[in-house]
C-alpha cells in the first residue's frame, strides 16, 4: 500500500531532488500535494520553483499551494548565497507553465488531513513555519498525521551558524511548536544528512540517464559551492526525508528528547539532542545517525532514471 504524503518545502536543490524522488517512487509515495515556504529563497521564488520541479518531472497535475511569507516571529533570512538567486542554481529549468492552485498552504495542510480518512504523512524540507501555524489553527487535525519525516537540526555544528542548522534558525519558534505537537517525528539532522554523501561518480550517472531530469540534477549537484562541503561528493540533505519513507533499513538512529532554542542570539536554533537520555524527559523524535549512503544513491538514481 502507499503512504500519502505532503511535501512542505522551499526549493533549493536538495528540495528539488527529493520531490523528484518522491514522485518517481508513486508505486510506494502518493503525493497529494506540495506547499511552499519561505527559506532557501522568498515564498514567491520557493512556488516558483516547486511548480517548475513538477513540469520537469511531467507532474502538472499535483497540486502547488503558496505558503508563508516569513517566519511566526524572527525575520527571514534566505540562502542564496548557497543555492543562488533563484533558488535552483545549475538546473537549467525555465519558469513554470502553470500558477500555484488557488488559497493557502496552511489552510491545504489542514483540509487535507480533515479528509484524510487513514491520515497523512508530513515531509518538511525546510522551515517549520506551516506546520506551526496549521498545528496552532486546527489542532483537531493532529491525530490524522501518521507521521512527520523533517530535515532540519543538528546534533554537533551547524550550517548556518556555529550552533544551529539552517531550517531550525530561520523559525526557531515554529520549530519548537512541531517538535511538541505529540505525533512521532522523525528528525533527519546533518549528523546523518552530511554523511548522505552522493560521490562524483553516483552525480556523473546522472548526466549519462540520457533524461531531462537527470541532466537537471547533475547540473544541480556540480554547480559552483560556497565552503568545503562536499569534496569527496556532495551531501544531499533533503532526499534522505523521502528515502526514509522508502528504504528505512538504510537509516539508523534513536529515540531522543530534542529542545529547540527560541531565544535570539547565537545559540537561535539549536537543537539539544539528548543523546544519551540525560534530561530523563520522554522522547519526542526518532533521530537518525547513520545511514547506508552508497547504496542509498544507487537507489535514488534507478528511480530517478524512470523520470522523463
Amino acid at each position: 500500500m502507499s503512504e500519502t504524503i505532503i511535501i512542505d518545502t522551499d526549493p533549493g536543490q536538495d528540495d528539488a531532488v527529493a520531490i523528484l524522488l518522491a514522485v518517481a517512487a508513486c508505486e510506494q509515495l502518493a503525493l497529494a500535494c506540495v506547499t511552499t515556504v519561505a527559506g532557501n529563497v522568498p515564498v514567491a521564488q520557493t512556488t516558483a520553483n516547486a511548480l517548475r520541479v513538477l513540469d520537469l518531472a511531467g507532474r502538472a497535475d499535483i497540486p502547488v499551494y503558496r505558503g508563508a511569507e516569513r517566519p511566526l516571529i524572527v525575520a527571514l533570512e534566505t540562502a542564496e548565497f548557497v543555492c543562488g538567486p533563484d533558488g535552483l542554481d545549475g538546473s537549467g529549468l525555465p519558469p513554470p507553465s502553470r500558477e500555484a492552485d488557488a488559497g493557502h498552504a496552511v489552510d491545504a495542510i489542514i483540509r487535507r488531513l480533515r479528509a484524510a480518512a487513514d491520515g497523512l504523512t508530513l515531509c518538511p524540507l525546510g522551515p517549520l513555519t506551516n506546520l506551526a501555524l496549521a498545528f496552532r489553527l486546527a489542532p483537531d487535525i493532529l491525530p490524522k498525521i501518521r507521521r512527520i519525516v523533517l530535515m532540519g537540526g543538528a546534533i554537533g555544528l551547524g550550517n548556518i551558524t556555529p550552533a544551529a542548522e539552517f531550517n531550525m534558525h530561520v523559525d526557531p519558534h515554529a520549530a519548537a511548536i512541531v517538535f511538541d505537537c505529540g505525533r512521532p517525528i522523525i528528525m533527519m539532522g546533518l549528523g546523518v544528512t552530511l554523511k548522505a554523501i552522493a560521490t562524483h561518480e553516483q552525480i556523473a550517472g546522472f548526466a549519462t540517464l540520457g533524461t531531462a531530469a537527470g541532466r537537471s540534477i547533475h547540473g544541480m549537484l556540480t554547480r559552483p559551492r560556497p565552503g568545503s562541503l562536499g569534496t569527496v561528493g556532495h551531501p544531499m540533505h533533503d532526499p534522505c526525508v523521502i528515502a526514509y519513507l522508502l528504504w528505512p533499513e538504510l537509516f539508523s538512529g534513536r529515540d531522543c528528547h530534542v529542545a529547540i532554542a527560541t531565544e535570539d542570539g547565537p545559540m537561535r536554533g539549536r537543537t539539544t539532542i539528548d543523546w544519551n537520555g540525560r534530561l530523563k524527559r520522554p522522547a519526542n523524535a526518532h533521530v537518525i545517525a547513520e545511514v547506508e549512503a552508497h547504496e542509498l544513491f544507487e537507489r535514488v538514481t534507478r528511480l530517478i532514471a524512470t523520470l522523463p
